[in-house]
């Protein structure tokens, strides 16, 4: 029988589940810069919308305790129903595994907060009672220290968990630069979230294919003045 873990992810063999990507819950991050941790997560959203990749957004006592969602990742999915939880782990409720089933994909790519409570607990039940495949996005994830982090993917990890990041995910849904229905939206996102791969692709783009700069507006510039004259 083939691994099933061997197959790449395409956006016709996944689902993604956005856990707990709440401020009061990020506030106690210490895993991973927080804004990094957001940049991360929205991309991760954006990607998935971007492919088309069914997306389950779930919460945890947003009213009494954790705050609203990230703006920024419920703009990326509007009209998007939220599935308010109380309990910790996500997979005790209801709503939650009949969305997993709904979406009808065993492999399961998983960002939330915390790593080793709410990521944990979902992840392990997932696939000891719903046959989950479970891909861990560990810097769209966050832990109250970075050993809780780092031993909570351990776990999960020698568990079956497979840890991915959320860039390795993308580029594993774009395949080939070829697929140009998909190609624009991936290099917007690049640009927007990937850092220096970002900015590496603005000046090939700007200075190499002498392409308009990535601005909303025009700016003047004024020429130099040579040093020593008034």
């Amino acid at each position: 029988m083939s691994n099933p873990k061997l197959e790449l992810l395409t956006p016709h063999n996944c689902q993604i589940i956005f856990i707990d990507h709440q401020p009061q819950m990020a506030f106690g991050v210490q895993s991973i810069d927080r804004q990094v941790l957001k940049n991360n997560t929205v991309a991760l959203a954006k990607a998935a919308k971007v492919f088309g990749i069914p997306t389950i957004i779930t919460t945890v006592e947003t009213e009494s305790f954790s705050g609203h969602t990230y703006p920024e990742l419920l703009d990326v999915f509007p009209g998007q129903k939220l599935l308010e939880r109380t309990s910790m782990n996500s997979w005790d409720d209801q709503k939650v595994r009949d969305a997993l089933k709904a979406a009808g994909r065993k492999k399961v790519v998983v960002a939330g907060l915390w790593t080793e409570v709410c990521n944990n607990s979902f992840a392990l039940e997932a696939m000891d009672q719903g046959g989950y495949e479970i891909y861990m996005v560990a810097d769209a994830s966050g832990g109250t220290s970075k050993e809780a982090h780092d031993y909570a993917m351990q776990r999960m990890v020698q568990a079956g968990v497979v840890p991915v990041t959320w860039q390795q995910v993308m580029l594993e849904w774009q395949r080939d630069w070829a697929r140009r229905d998909s190609y624009d939206a991936v290099m917007q996102i690049v640009k927007e979230h990937s850092g220096a791969y970002g900015m590496g692709v603005d000046y090939a783009y700007t200075m190499v294919h002498k392409a308009a700069e990535r601005t909303a507006s025009k700016h003047e510039v004024l020429a130099p003045v040579a040093a020593g004259k008034s």
